[in-house]
């Protein structure tokens, strides 16, 4: 194996930027960066300042930067182009920094449709789906491209939440209440560690009529919507299992490197531990 080489002026910089920042993505990144021995270091931020974060970017010759809420649409007009993954949705979770020009990437909407391409679950099955920011965006373009076509947006934002259904054939509501579906989809902070933390995306009896429940929520591991839908005996997609594959995206877009099966999971492990 080889050594990581102590910091110095040739280690390369990535980085997070989020509302809320968490502890997934550097301990994730890092952990991988000693194990394959690159001279690099990951660190998470949060910015009132997004323009100035974006110079810094640029100016400082940071290599990349995870893109979080609520960053991940305003943060397009201060990049300089878009991968086909981010450009489809309007929705940036991933900058790459080539040698000054900064390149928008969603590797959310790989992620999740990665995940959903393998369910095993009836294409033609309604979805509900609670959230309407840029994530929202990734999760329900990965769910259409992936033939889950009959769809409902339920957002609190009623203006972001019809375009995002309009722009997919997808109906839209304000508020979820009374809905039934086969697959739940929560891309809300409901259930996140901190104020949410107590939080069920959908109700009990939602989640008794569905097969299948989507977290986007990565920490807590277990959401108590994730608890519901194991002890109902649904098939589950975890934000974990979200986090990990955007994450590897993320890596491999940063360094050029793969790392193999053994070494991601080694590095989930120690992320989800923290």
């Amino acid at each position: 194996m080889r050594m990581k080489p102590p910091i110095g002026p040739a280690t390369r910089l990535c980085m997070s930027l989020a509302a809320r920042p968490g502890t997934f993505g550097s301990r994730f990144h890092n952990h991988l960066y000693a194990a394959l021995g690159l001279d690099y270091v990951y660190k998470a931020f949060t910015t009132t300042d997004l323009p100035g974060a974006i110079t810094g970017i640029r100016a400082l010759g940071i290599r990349g930067c995870a893109v979080s809420m609520p960053f991940k649409e305003d943060v397009i007009p201060l990049l300089d182009g878009l991968d086909p993954s981010a450009a489809a949705i309007d929705s940036v979770n991933t900058i790459v920094n080539e040698d000054g020009v900064l390149l928008g990437y969603n590797t959310d909407y790989t992620a999740v449709r990665t995940l959903t391409e393998a369910l095993d679950a009836d294409r033609t099955a309604p979805f509900l789906l609670r959230g309407s920011g840029g994530m929202a965006k990734a999760v329900a373009t990965a769910l259409v491209d992936a033939r889950f076509t009959n769809g409902t947006i339920a957002a609190r934002n009623r203006a972001k939440g019809a375009a995002l259904a309009d722009r997919l054939g997808l109906a839209h509501v304000a508020d979820p209440a009374g809905l039934e579906a086969a697959m739940l989809v929560n891309v809300t902070p409901l259930g996140m560690t901190g104020a949410d933390a107590d939080a069920l995306a959908f109700t009990p009896d939602q989640i008794a009529a569905a097969s299948v429940v989507v977290d986007v929520v990565a920490k807590p591991v277990e959401t108590p919507l994730l608890r519901a839908a194991r002890a109902a005996g649904k098939t589950v997609v975890t934000g974990a299992a979200i986090a990990k594959l955007q994450a590897l995206e993320q890596f491999v877009l940063y360094t050029g490197v793969t790392p193999d099966d053994e070494q991601v999971a080694a590095a989930e492990a120690f992320a989800l531990a923290g």
